[in-house]
């Protein structure tokens, strides 16, 4: 199997995967214990969503571009939103 995520990152399976790692780390930062995480399938880290791997697929458009703002209250989204927008080259809304 040939698999590059180049042309699959920011789909709907990537967002979930992500807010539910967010979800885990802010439950996990309550405690009062520290801890550590490792990410064994961490890949490159960031993709340039409107680069041509991701160009041909699309599937960016029905995941991250999708979500617009989160909804009030909700932290998981928001705060997975904040750190996607603070770590990207490019908003999501300007995906083509």
């Amino acid at each position: 199997m040939n698999y590059r995520h180049a042309y699959h990152a920011g789909n709907f399976a990537d967002v979930m995967k992500h807010t539910a790692l967010v979800a885990v780390l802010l439950h996990l930062r309550k405690k009062q214990a520290p801890f550590a995480v490792i990410d064994t399938h961490a890949g490159r880290g960031l993709y340039d969503l409107s680069g041509t791997e991701a160009g041909k697929t699309g599937e960016a458009r029905q995941g991250i571009a999708s979500l617009g703002d989160a909804p009030a209250g909700n932290e998981v989204l928001q705060t997975y939103l904040d750190t996607r927008a603070a770590s990207a080259p490019q908003p999501i809304r300007a995906l083509p």
